[in-house]
């Protein structure tokens, strides 16, 4: 299950993981990321042990998602050694979505 990550987690979580971290911004009231919710939820169960795979809720944490500039949703943040290395803005196929990440395993 992916992590619920939040303003007061993000740094611990996703900062100082020693693994590869993807990190999904959403909204309950958003329909395209109803879509990719289940995507990412598939693939937190598939990198397990391999990556960390998060959520973050932009209404409920509002000091990530303007600290990384996120204007629409979802969008999805990859980071490496706390930095993030690519980013995939609106609804994007499995396969795209684990190209990227693996790009950093």
């Amino acid at each position: 299950m992916a992590l619920e990550i939040t303003d007061a987690n993000f740094e611990e979580l996703v900062l100082k993981s020693d693994k590869p971290v993807l990190v999904d911004f959403w909204a309950e009231w958003c329909g395209p990321c109803r879509m990719v919710g289940p995507v990412v939820e598939e693939m937190a169960k598939e990198y397990e042990g391999k990556a960390v795979i998060g959520k973050v809720n932009v209404d409920l944490n509002s000091k990530i998602s303007s600290d990384f500039g996120i204007r629409n949703i979802p969008t999805l943040l990859f980071f490496k050694d706390g930095k993030v290395v690519d980013k995939q803005v609106g609804v994007a196929a499995k396969s795209a979505l684990s190209a990227k990440l693996n790009a950093h395993i």
